[in-house]
């Protein structure tokens, strides 16, 4: 306890200061998925290392919650990698008798390596985790640079001291192990590799496999060590191969006698993991690189400071902004090399002898459009940019724009590609530095071509799209899931028309902008005026019968009709005007009032689709625009009064109440969506359209400063500064001032923005 209490104290006092104080990576851990807990990381980083307390259990369908559950009160081990579709390499220490499997978190079954653990004896923030293995009296800690994982362990004194590397069981996402190779060589270090089968890539790539290479160096000559096969142990051996593969190395050690284990991750090969480990480990030691992880989390997370008295405020906002920064990590060497679609070694091209853009893992962009894509465009536009070149040079190498990727193998994601949003938003924000005529053809193709199109680029029912304008439904077992999800995809596809007709007219590319706009117009098709509900039809033209607009799986995709009527980001004001702005209105604010009691989710039950069946879910990415609507209805008073309302009740600052109950945590979308609402700007096409702009709200702090990127944007800084702000002052009264100059628009162009300033804004108690 004491040794614990030292280390977060002196953790404490080296961020008295600074903005990771306010980082809690455990907020939300309770039912969270894999990526979502990787306290150890760089931002954006290769490696990931953090805890897993359920991990090696895995999950049947890919998606579920495993890793690290806040519930949980054993740790097995310290995962390196955590990643959507990917997770491994375990390195667990321990004393005593040498065991060689997890054991089960239940306590059922053999004890295994794993160790009981306690929160009040654990530190997370940004860059850094350590907790205490209350079995076997070992401190354990986790830093990393970019693509080299550290663990650091405290032993006690012990003749039996050991060091487990873990390597051919399954870990988080990462799908059963179908191989893996290990070896001891004869100065100590330990390399190997995994290959495992992903849930997602036996679906959306059949054939293809995910592998993770390591070269691991310890700082201390063990005394012995061997290799196992599960629960197999071969002593005195260097090398083991298959299914539970893995090797340790035994030590004696003194009281508090540190032992340090830097581990090299590649997606390539062995030979590349060595030079990861050698670019970006050599002479760093442990204190170092913890020290420089969180210099770049500082830099990261103060891109936007902001102001306030209320602890749990600024503890949401960072772990949202920490959140946003974590989810999609790089996935190419230090030398460039990646890991292509095919199953081949890719390179990225080299400019003045490094490489131009880094290559990145990706979940599907599903939501982005609101949350991620309209944060990196303000505060990390070199991010952005470079992930568009990343999703690039994939369609080159695919043919395709991926729906999602790990490791460049197809994982899909929902199946409706929305990547086109995220080029044509950077585009339109004048993020520019990417190859601008592959970027139309890519998202032509992707709204465009039907025809032999792989599941893992999404949008099986493209050619029915363009053909008919809406997605033509077919009921459960008609044929692939894409079609029994025909209301959701109508819409969805006629936001990213939109998007992909904005950029080509923004190119000069006129020929496709009338069909485009056309199937922009899709939601028109199944609107149902006698209820006022999107309606599925059927290829006749007919809607389908039986229709209950709270069904959810039937028609839409996570979320139902009554959710679904309101997506039309692209053309809010034709909808409202199309519903009656009156009955709009009170139709939105009464689904708000309603959903109130149930923390605008799915109350209390701890479950990733938990709000599914709801008037509405801040839970779930079809969502996540709705509450700002009113800012296209005439009552902006009425989004500053709901989204306030969303921050204080649906987001908690603890392991259970986090985002929501056990909700989605979805590569940082809710995260990202609370740093938006704090600073008070949103923009609810995700902008999209020419000359984007942001929707101004209610902001939750008394000033907040954006620094901005001068090699994309004209200004230093934008600041917004909320006077007479308050819990109880919610409402912005009509006047603003933008760089002195009255505004009574409730809107601001985000070049203005861009271009740096100021927002005054002054509050109110009263609309």
């Amino acid at each position: 306890m004491l040794l614990a209490s030292c280390a977060f104290l002196r953790a404490e006092a080296q961020t008295s200061q600074s903005l990771i104080q306010y980082v809690e990576p455990r907020i939300g851990t309770a039912h969270c998925r894999s990526f979502h807990f990787a306290p150890g990381s760089m931002p954006f980083g290769m490696a990931k290392p953090g805890p897993s307390t359920n991990g090696s259990l895995g999950n049947a369908d890919g998606w579920q919650a495993t890793g690290y559950d806040y519930r949980d009160t054993s740790i097995e081990g310290f995962v390196c990698t955590h990643e959507f579709q990917v997770g491994g390499i375990t390195v667990a220490p321990s004393t005593g008798q040498l065991r060689t499997l997890p054991g089960n978190p239940d306590g059922t079954g053999p004890k295994g390596y794993r160790s009981a653990y306690s929160h009040d004896q654990e530190y997370a923030t940004a860059g850094y985790y350590q907790v205490m293995l209350q079995d076997y009296n070992i401190n354990a800690e986790v830093t990393a640079t970019d693509r080299v994982a550290y663990l650091r362990f405290t032993f006690p004194e012990s003749k039996s001291s050991h060091l487990i590397f873990d390597i051919g069981h399954q870990q988080g996402e990462s799908g059963k192990v179908k191989d893996s190779e290990v070896w001891i060589n004869e100065d100590g270090s330990v390399e190997g590799w995994v290959v495992t089968l992903p849930e997602y890539i036996k679906k959306y790539q059949p054939g293809a496999d995910q592998r993770i290479y390591f070269s691991a160096i310890v700082d201390k000559k063990p005394t012995k060590g061997g290799v196992f096969n599960g629960n197999k142990v071969s002593e005195n051996q260097t090398y083991a191969h298959g299914i539970g593969a893995g090797a340790y190395l035994d030590f004696n050690t003194s009281k508090d006698e540190q032992i340090t284990v830097k581990v090299g991750i590649s997606y390539t090969s062995v030979q590349n993991a060595r030079i990861n480990l050698k670019a970006e480990a050599t002479g760093v030691s442990f204190d170092e690189a913890k020290a420089a992880s969180q210099k770049a989390w500082e830099e990261a997370l103060g891109r936007i400071i902001v102001e306030g008295n209320n602890q749990d405020d600024l503890k949401k906002f960072y772990s949202g902004l920490y959140h946003a920064l974590l989810g999609r990590g790089v996935m190419s060497d230090v030398n460039g090399a990646y890991p292509k679609h095919n199953g081949t070694i890719g390179q990225v091209p080299m400019e003045g002898g490094k490489p131009k853009y880094r290559m990145y893992n990706t979940d599907a962009m599903w939501g982005g459009q609101w949350n991620l894509t309209q944060l990196w465009a303000l505060a990390y536009p070199e991010h952005l940019s470079e992930f568009v070149s990343s999703t690039l040079q994939e369609y080159k190498d695919c043919g395709w724009l991926a729906d999602g990727l790990a490791n460049s193998k197809y994982v899909s994601g929902v199946g409706t590609n929305q990547l086109p949003l995220m080029i044509d938003a950077a585009y339109q924000c004048g993020i520019r530095d990417f190859d601008l005529e592959l970027a139309y053809e890519a998202c032509l193709k992707n709204e465009m071509d039907g025809k032999n199109r792989p599941q893992g680029a999404g949008k099986d029912d493209t050619a029915d799209f363009v053909e008919l304008g809406y997605a033509p439904h077919k009921e459960l077992g008609e044929r692939g899931e894409d079609f029994y999800f025909s209301g959701s995809h109508t819409l969805e596809y006629a936001f990213s028309a939109y998007a992909t007709a904005m950029l080509g007219k923004s190119l000069g590319k006129t020929q496709d902008y009338d069909k485009l706009m056309w199937m922009a117009r899709g939601w028109e098709r199944i609107f149902d005026e006698k209820t006022g509900y999107m309606h599925p039809r059927l290829r006749n033209g007919e809607f389908i019968a039986n229709f209950d607009p709270m069904q959810v799986w039937r028609g839409f995709q996570e979320g139902n009709a009554v959710q679904y009527t309101f997506y039309v980001p692209h053309m809010p004001e034709e909808l409202i005007k199309k519903v009656g702005e009156d009955e709009f209105n009170k139709r939105l604010n009464d689904i708000f009032t309603a959903s109130q009691p149930q923390i605008f989710s799915g109350g209390k039950e701890i479950d990733a689709f938990a709000g599914l069946r709801t008037y509405y879910n801040q839970g779930n990415q079809p969502c996540l625009h709705i509450s700002w609507l009113f800012n296209h209805s005439g009552r902006p008073d009425l989004s500053q009064k709901w989204v306030r309302a969303i921050c204080d009740e649906f987001y908690g600052t603890d392991g259970i109440h986090g985002y929501g109950y056990g909700q989605d945590e979805d590569q940082g979308q809710l995260g990202s969506w609370y740093v938006l609402a704090g600073i008070g700007l949103f923009a609810v096409d995700g902008l999209t359209s020419p000359e984007p702009e942001f929707s101004i709200g209610s902001p939750i702090f008394d000033k907040v400063t954006i620094k901005l990127n001068p090699d994309y944007f004209k200004g230093k800084e934008f600041v917004i500064t909320a006077k007479n702000n308050s819990k109880k002052n919610i409402y912005v009264k009509p006047s603003k001032l933008i760089n002195g100059k009255k505004s009574k628009a409730g809107s601001i162009k985000f070049s203005d923005v861009t271009n740096g300033g100021t927002l005054n804004l002054t509050m109110s108690k009263k609309p």
